[in-house]
């Protein structure tokens, strides 16, 4: 388009997407530490699997209360400013789960009060993941032109993915060649001291980007923002979207429920059925998964490098078609695919049939995931919410979503063992449900800006 500078566009984008691999980073960190922070804090103080659960799972914790009050953040100090603090709670959380014993404790000596004190430190890294999952996607939504918005905001599921692909790689490098002992004792330090790196590279170059317009017309900094569109769509194009923003966020209360519930309610079963699909336990758990079904050991971390390939391929998919497709289309193939991938897993459970075609059905799943729900879940969250409301809306569907996550992550060992079939079944029935919901009550937000979005809920 005439005088759109792509290249800012996408540098701004690229910087926005190191909140989304930091997610993703910090979710997947806890991976290879798992056994170590087992074998030092858990068995070292003759804890049960309660214990162990809950401290691998301590970072959610976070994450929930993270999303709840990125709103509040997002709306009071700014997008920019809130992913700055987040950015700082990743740097700050790596280096205390790394160091647990900072100040306060002997060095490797495991106690009740190292266990509460590295618990702490992963709730604060939950927190940047809970403030960058929500605020990541509305500031690249409310930067990036209509046309191209869904491809720039489902980068940041690319980032994610990425985040968890390079942190498996860094696990494997800093364990790679190295004694058991040293890892229990140092090697799980450096895996999450690592997060360090590009935590650290997120806080300095979100110097360098600005403030969103959308959040600078709230705040009635018009010249600000008005400079910014400029920068970014050209003269001509920033004055007619400074007026439509103007007009958005003049008119209106800013109350949570000033345009109707239905959007709100639409924003969080987006959210909940992301999660209800059972993704998460595909990603959390795949190499039990496999080692359930009958794959050795090597096989099992073999077969799930094999799902992140497929993973990022599958996700680039979604990059490519969001802008062309519509989100609506893309939401309903996605959850075909995952029916049929899920209700042929329990299929294959129940008939204790073991094999080839159980890696198959999966990858479909996951696929059919990756090209539909992962990324675009995030798009429309980012273009839901008109621009009074956002900030407080996409907070409330991130807190839900980070909570469906919980749910579902924790009630998946006990679901297995009353039956695999039933499980993977449950998950085909929601991913069923999602197609009905996306069918009758999902707006398509194609090439719409997002003052137009506003329009729609009015009506």
């Amino acid at each position: 388009m005439k005088g759109r500078n792509s290249f800012y566009i996408v540098v701004i984008t690229v910087v926005a997407t190191l909140g989304g691999l930091l997610f993703g980073y910090d979710t997947a960190v806890i991976s290879g530490a798992d056994k170590s922070i087992q074998a030092f804090l858990i068995e070292g103080l003759g804890l049960n699997s309660l214990a162990h659960g809950a401290t691998i799972s301590s970072a959610l914790i976070g994450c929930i209360f993270g999303g709840g009050i990125s709103g509040l953040l997002a709306s009071k100090l700014g997008r920019k400013k809130t992913l700055l603090l987040a950015a700082l709670l990743f740097f700050v959380s790596a280096l205390g789960s790394g160091n647990p014993e900072f100040l306060f404790f002997t060095k490797g000596e495991p106690t009740m009060g190292l266990l509460y004190m590295f618990n702490f430190y992963r709730v604060i890294g939950g927190i940047g993941v809970g403030l960058a999952s929500a605020v990541s996607p509305m500031y690249i939504g409310e930067i990036a032109p209509a046309d191209i918005r869904g491809r720039l905001v489902a980068l940041n599921q690319f980032a994610i993915i990425f985040g968890m692909l390079v942190v498996y790689f860094v696990n494997w490098g800093i364990a790679s060649g190295q004694s058991l002992e040293w890892i229990n004792s140092i090697g799980w330090r450096r895996m999450f001291i690592s997060e360090a790196i590009p935590a650290g590279l997120f806080g300095v170059l979100l110097f360098f980007v600005p403030e969103t317009p959308r959040y600078l017309a709230l705040k009635n900094q018009d010249d600000k923002a008005l400079s910014i569109l400029t920068k970014i769509n050209g003269a001509e194009h920033a004055k007619l979207i400074f007026n439509d923003i103007k007009q958005s966020v003049e008119h209106h209360s800013g109350k949570l429920f000033s345009y109707g519930k239905l959007v709100i309610i639409i924003g969080i079963l987006l959210s909940v059925f992301q999660q209800f699909v059972g993704i998460n336990v595909a990603l959390y758990y795949a190499p039990r998964i496999f080692e359930s079904m009958g794959a050795a050991k090597d096989a099992s971390l073999m077969q799930t490098v094999v799902m992140g390939l497929v993973n990022v391929v599958f996700t680039v998919v979604a990059i490519l078609t969001v802008d062309k497709w519509g989100r609506k289309p893309l939401l309903m193939v996605g959850s075909i695919g995952m029916a049929v991938g899920m209700f042929a897993i329990g299929a294959l459970s129940f008939m204790e049939v073991i094999g080839i075609g159980t890696l198959i059905f999966i990858i479909v799943y996951t696929a059919s995931f990756m090209m539909s729900w992962g990324p675009i879940c995030w798009v429309l969250i980012s273009e839901l919410f008109p621009n009074k409301i956002r900030g407080k809306a996409v907070a409330v569907a991130v807190a839900a979503q980070w909570a469906a996550n919980y749910f579902i992550s924790s009630t998946y060992p006990a679901m297995m063992e009353f039956s695999g079939g039933l499980t993977y079944s449950f998950y085909g029935l929601m991913s069923v449900l999602s197609f009905i919901f996306v069918w009758k009550l999902v707006p398509e937000t194609k090439g719409k800006t997002l003052e137009e979005m506003e329009y729609l809920w009015k009506k």
